[in-house]
């Protein structure tokens, strides 16, 4: 095996450095502690179910829902679209509509990881588990704190 020293960045594929740019932009705006500490659980979730470390549960999902099944190898469309009916409508009054999609979005530039049967499942549990519990509080947090939906962000 031999390695090429003059591998052209473009031979990767790689974000060009205004992409990189525009996203340390985006994650640089104040963002409250605790939705920083919540990414980072979502983040840890989502290495627990075999995706990437980096990447959201929302994140992932919405790759995966956005993306056509030839293009992303996906086995089950039907598991990935549930769990982002689930996920957006968690956080809809949050976020509004398409979370997932946007989460995705945000984070286009990471890598996506499917997972195999049994990570998958692990997922389903995370997002099913997790958008049990936080459906209510989350719409009575909007309720308590109207400057928190994203109808008054608009």
């Amino acid at each position: 095996m031999t390695y090429n020293s003059e591998l052209q960045t473009d031979d990767l594929n790689l974000p060009t450095e205004d992409q990189f740019k525009q996203r340390e932009e985006i994650k640089d705006k104040d963002k409250p502690w605790m939705l920083s500490v919540l990414v980072a659980i979502d983040q840890l979730g989502n290495a627990f179910a075999g995706g990437n470390p980096d990447a959201t549960v929302s994140a992932r999902v919405g790759y995966f829902n956005a993306k056509p099944a030839e293009q992303t190898g996906v086995k089950y469309p039907k598991y990935w679209q549930q769990l982002e009916r689930i996920i957006d409508a968690t956080f809809y009054p949050l976020d509004g509509p398409r979370h997932c999609y946007f989460s995705y979005k945000e984070d286009q530039y990471e890598r996506f990881q499917r997972g195999n049967d049994g990570f998958r499942a692990m997922l389903g549990v995370i997002v099913i588990g997790f958008c049990g519990l936080a459906y209510l509080p989350i719409r009575a947090l909007v309720k308590v704190v109207p400057s928190l939906s994203y109808e008054n962000r608009t």
